[in-house]
């Protein structure tokens, strides 16, 4: 076999040229982004580029060096705006100097997916009844609508890998995979940075993740270890706390009584925000909860003590995470067929608003530069048990949940159940039942704070936490 190693990442990327599209790997803000090669294509300096990756991502390390450089013109992926993170690209994008297609993540991993298999396009569940519906197909398979989503290929694409051998054979470490083997198959021209190269044969064949027939070149990582551990390191805002209110519960108390509901389940998905303190409580319940993440991991904790994180190793909200015995690693479209195909039993996902008929919106936030869709759309469409947690009420007292959601829906009529800081609301046919009242609230101030009718029982128990 011969040698498809470089002397250099600039090399590696010669014929890059404006205008072309070029997808990143890589799961924000971890280890397994492409920083060598991302920092060759800013020294080359071809502007007008569409790029397309999981997401913008934050830090001096990354996806941002693009934006900062002037060198973007589209964007496409599944979060094009971070909590609580002001990026370049979301200034960009608010002046209107990016243009931004926003792809569920599984739909994103499916169209490179379908690219590299030679399929024109697919039909998915997942977005249908939504504001995706707009400029796509919709055709009705056994009843239900599917949209039609194109292949999406591209000029080049930046991987990262922990070790490679000189044919290009590639292993991950943890949970590095994410979308980079779907994006091997996609691009005409596929670059691997390794974390350390290695002679042909000294992967063992059943370690290798990615056959070297889908890598063209091979570049060693030229930006120091401790360097891109400073970006991996900087962690999402933690949501536990008071809640906006002050009222009811907390959210460390919403994420236990979450917990509670999901404990008997087998796999459940947590989404990001408000859910993930749900994580931290099952543990403590004994739960033999299998969670998964949307970045291709199943089974994992939240890790509580640093001494043990291994870099490799997040949750998709990008939270250090401990791999449990009986977990697995895989990647992020494998991920999404457990997800869309029916095999987990509950996802638990934040919430803008809820609907009276259990419509749920949690990906676009007034006055927010970009959309973050994530994967949610995909895990709406699997019909799992799907638990809303969300506080009743904005900051400025308007509620929640409501008649009709007055922003983008994320899926309709799939929400099941209701955690708030007031209350557990159950959605049924013919509307919202209180079944809760969270300590030292009355069923009249839940009433009160809500934006539709509820049907209330002469006696409604105190949760018990």
């Amino acid at each position: 076999m011969r040698s498809k190693v470089v002397p250099s990442a600039l090399e590696a990327i010669a014929e890059l040229e404006p205008g072309m599209h070029v997808m990143f790997g890589g799961f924000a803000p971890t280890m397994s982004l492409p920083v060598s090669l991302l920092s060759a294509v800013v020294e080359r300096g071809a502007g007008d580029l569409t790029v397309i990756g999981c997401t913008i991502g934050y830090g001096r390390l990354g996806p941002q060096m693009l934006a900062e450089a002037g060198l973007v013109k589209k964007f496409i992926g599944s979060a094009a705006t971070q909590v609580a993170r002001p990026t370049v690209f979301e200034d960009k994008i608010l002046a209107g100097e990016i243009e931004v297609e926003v792809v569920p993540q599984g739909t994103l991993a499916e169209r490179m997916r379908a690219a590299g298999a030679g399929l024109a396009a697919f039909y998915t569940l997942t977005g249908a009844g939504t504001a995706l519906e707009e400029n796509r197909e919709v055709r009705e398979f056994d009843g239900r609508a599917y949209l039609l989503e194109p292949a999406l290929r591209a000029d080049f694409a930046l991987l990262w890998a922990s070790e490679v051998d000189e044919a290009g054979n590639c292993r991950f470490e943890g949970t590095t995979r994410n979308f980079q083997t779907a994006m091997a198959t996609a691009a005409e021209i596929v670059v691997v940075e390794a974390e350390k190269i290695v002679p042909v044969g000294a992967i063992d064949p059943e370690d290798v993740h990615l056959p070297g027939i889908f890598i063209d070149r091979v570049v060693a990582v030229e930006v120091p270890y401790e360097e891109r551990l400073e970006v991996a390191r900087i962690q999402p805002r933690d949501v536990a706390g008071k809640t906006g209110s002050g009222m009811g519960l907390d959210r460390d108390q919403m994420g236990l009584r979450t917990a509670k509901l999901i404990a008997g389940y087998d796999y459940v998905n947590l989404g990001i925000g408000l859910p993930v303190l749900a994580g931290r409580w099952l543990e403590r319940l004994g739960a033999q909860v299998v969670l998964h993440g949307e970045n291709g991991v199943m089974g994992y904790r939240a890790l509580a003590d640093r001494a043990r994180w291994d870099p490799n190793v997040f949750d998709a909200g990008s939270q250090p995470a401990e791999l449990l015995p009986g977990s697995a690693v895989i990647d992020s479209a494998g991920a999404f067929t457990m997800a869309r195909g029916g095999h987990l039993d509950a996802v638990v996902l934040g919430a803008y608003e809820v609907s009276r008929g259990g419509d749920i919106a949690n990906w676009v936030r007034p006055g927010v530069g970009g959309p973050l869709i994530g994967g949610a759309m995909d895990l709406i469409a699997g019909d799992a048990e799907l638990i809303a947690v969300l506080e009743h009420t904005t900051r400025k007292g308007a509620p929640r949940i409501v008649e009709e959601c007055t922003l983008p829906v994320t899926g309709r009529g799939c929400v099941n159940t209701i955690v708030t800081n007031l209350a557990l609301i159950a959605v049924e046919a013919d509307g919202l039942h209180l079944r809760e009242l969270a300590p030292g609230v009355s069923a009249e101030q839940v009433v009160a704070a809500t934006g539709c009718p509820l049907t209330v029982p002469a006696d409604v128990p105190t949760m018990g936490l």
